[in-house]
């Protein structure tokens, strides 16, 4: 049914809310502390020493980096050393998910009836090019874990096992979109009966040389080194490139009915998601827009909201010209020119590829809920702006009310999420 709304309608299937949130990100590795540092429109892109320090030359030596914190308080270094740098920082951004929502509220939940769903643009990749550099030429030397930290469903299964979730545990490779998959597919198993309860986010650490190559090649990236804290600057005339970001976020889902009987703290209702294909081009968007405006439309039908009812957008705002064109023609289509304000956390965090719309989505919520719209860090204006209402300059007060939130991803892979907040 992916990309079709509910025939029943919406009063009619299970309802689900978001009980838990958690984060390790740029912005920070609490929920507040990024929430505050996307309000503030400060941009975390600084020099990478691992990239200025590498033996192997690359093009771009900034990125959007996790800030250090005890990660030994999550796992224990026997665990560290099964695992990859994706699978650390989901498993410790699921961590304070799970505590927000209410660790043993969940452990009284059937086993069998709460999942983990997590999308991942990258899985392992960062194990298998070190891996691939260190042991190369004598690959039985190589260490005994690789298989297991190099696996895309890693992170997930990890939670699974560390709460002994036998649900469904599945993996979403979307590209950009795999977060925004992950939240939209684990809200589907719990709105058709699947499932009491998920752990649902994204998560992705692309911040290697090779990596980060890669997309410096295709010219995607900014380069602007000389002054990384101007270089993320969604819809903005001067953008150049997004700047790499590695991250994890994850939200706690729930069946409404089960959340209020036992009290929970609701941040929110996940109420519509729709996904499609744009079928165009590997690594280009449609700039026609049509099939990502038709995903935007889908996911508001899913809800059972008209686009006036919308009061924000979390855009996907890539800071790159073919993307921030085409997501403003798909917006200016989706609301007949009627765009409501729109906001893009990349200019803050970075792009964390399959990480980015979890992240995206969980701070589109607190931003419905709390009635503020951030502007975008480093933007002054651009064609686009003409197209869709970006936020520029200084933060703008709005009534609470539902968010929109986007992820197009290479592929053509579109996912969108409408997000309600409680009351």
């Amino acid at each position: 049914m992916n990309g079709t709304a509910s025939s029943s309608g919406p009063s009619k299937r299970i309802r689900v809310v978001v009980t838990g949130l958690g984060v390790k990100s740029p912005a920070g590795n609490d929920v507040e502390a990024a929430y505050s540092r996307l309000l503030a429109a400060e941009s975390t892109a600084a020099v990478a020493k691992h990239l200025v320090e590498a033996e192997r030359e690359v093009a771009v030596e900034m990125a959007c980096l996790v800030p250090e914190f005890d990660i030994e308080a999550y796992i224990t270094r026997r665990e560290r050393r099964q695992l990859d740098r994706a699978a650390e920082l989901l498993l410790c951004a699921s961590v304070d998910a799970v505590s927000d929502a209410g660790e043993s509220a969940l452990a009284d939940l059937p086993s069998s009836r709460v999942g983990v769903q997590v999308g991942t643009g990258m899985g392992g990749l960062g194990t298998m090019e070190g891996t691939t550099f260190d042991y190369g030429a004598h690959p039985m030397t190589m260490p005994v874990h690789t298989v297991p930290r190099t696996m895309a469903n890693s992170p997930a299964c990890r939670v699974a096992m560390r709460y002994n979730f036998r649900g469904n545990c599945a993996t979403y490779a979307t590209a950009c979109a795999s977060g925004t998959t992950a939240i939209g597919e684990a809200a589907r198993r719990i709105r058709y009966g699947e499932l009491d309860a998920a752990v649902a986010g994204g998560v992705d650490t692309p911040v290697t040389t090779t990596i980060v190559g890669a997309f410096a090649k295709m010219r995607a990236l900014s380069r602007r080194s000389e002054e990384p804290d101007r270089a993320s600057r969604p819809f903005d005339t001067d953008r150049d490139g997004f700047v790499m970001g590695e991250g994890a976020a994850v939200l706690v889902l729930e069946r409404r009915d089960l959340a209020l009987a036992r009290g929970a703290r609701i941040y929110g209702e996940i109420t519509g998601y729709a996904a499609n294909c744009d079928a165009f081009h590997i690594a280009a968007p449609d700039p026609e827009a049509a099939t990502a405006a038709e995903c935007m439309r889908l996911a508001l039908a899913d809800a059972g909201l008209a686009p006036a009812d919308i009061g924000h957008i979390s855009a996907h705002g890539t800071s790159t010209v073919l993307n921030d064109r085409a997501e403003a023609t798909a917006i200016h289509q989706c609301f007949a020119g009627q765009s409501p304000p729109l906001t893009a956390a990349k200019g803050v965090s970075g792009h964390l590829i399959g990480g980015s719309g979890a992240l995206e989505a969980l701070l589109g919520l607190l931003c419905a809920d709390r009635g503020v719209v951030p502007a975008i860090a480093n933007t002054l204006g651009s064609p686009e702006a003409e197209l869709v209402d970006v936020v520029i300059g200084r933060r703008r007060t709005i009534a609470r009310g539902p968010v929109l939130s986007n992820s197009f991803g290479f592929g053509g892979q579109n996912a969108c999420l409408v997000l309600v907040p409680p009351g």
